[in-house]
């Protein structure tokens, strides 16, 4: 079962009706994130395998999961939060379990964005995967 803010995300999806009002939504909840800290804006909070510049700061406080993340495309951050939504607050050892890839097939993401875009969508979720394990 997804969190409540990614529920809020899909239901948001189903409403809008073009692919357009989807990327502005995606955008804008990107614009809407609070911008990651310059100082985690190095090589080790660097997701690799993304076309744009990416970084995911990971937290687990009291076995729970979340991060900050940022990017230097717009569309990214806005993947970003979506991601948020969807990890942020979880137990840290059911992060793995996640089906992240059915969770986002629910808004259609898979068949709306570009192949590099796609992968580095994919290489985030594995960053999130790996330090939750990692951690639990």
């Amino acid at each position: 079962m997804a969190s409540a803010a990614f529920e809020e995300i899909v239901e948001d999806f189903e409403f809008l009706d073009d692919w357009e009002d989807r990327y502005r939504y995606v955008i804008d909840r990107g614009k809407a994130m609070e911008a990651l800290n310059e100082a985690l804006k190095v090589d080790v909070n660097k997701v690799h395998g993304c076309a744009s510049q990416v970084w995911l700061f990971p937290r687990i406080e009291n076995g729970q999961f979340s991060f900050e993340g940022d990017s230097d495309a717009m569309i990214v951050r806005g993947l970003i939060a979506v991601l948020k939504a969807l990890y942020n607050g979880l137990p840290v050892r059911t992060v793995a379990g996640v089906d992240a890839a059915g969770e986002l097939a629910r808004l259609g993401l898979n068949d709306h964005l570009s192949a590099q875009r796609s992968n580095g969508l994919r290489a985030m979720i594995e960053r999130i995967r790996q330090v939750a394990s990692q951690a639990g």
